[in-house]
């Protein structure tokens, strides 16, 4: 079965300012467990903020590297879901229920890209 990486796309300027609400966690846990059960989910994590970061750029000659937060991104990588579904649609469907669980107070986005196997 294809495996899908699904990339949490978020704005650290606009999410709650105290993060996740104790219900939203509460929420995504039965999701995870959900997902965990039906054999789907393999990883998944949240990220630490991107002021914590470093990015490194390869130039060709030499790698440079910067440090944390990145004021040319407006959005940043969040976190990760690593699944396995039988198809894209599948993968499409958990996503959208991931998605579903934050409430208006999160602007969020997913990218989701299958894994080149081989």
């Amino acid at each position: 079965m294809p495996r899908y990486l699904s990339l949490v796309r978020i704005d650290e300027s606009t999410g709650p300012a105290g993060g996740p609400s104790a219900e939203l966690m509460q929420r995504m846990g039965e999701l995870i467990e959900e997902m965990t059960k039906a054999g789907v989910l393999l990883d998944t994590a949240g990220l630490t903020p991107s002021a914590e970061a470093a990015r490194m750029d390869w130039d060709g000659e030499k790698v440079s590297v910067t440090d944390g937060p990145f004021t040319e991104s407006k959005e940043v990588v969040g976190g990760y879901a690593l699944m396995q579904c039988k198809d894209r649609a599948e993968a499409l469907e958990w996503t959208q229920r991931f998605l579903k669980i934050h409430g208006p107070e999160w602007q969020l986005a997913c990218e989701l890209r299958e894994i080149a196997e081989g």
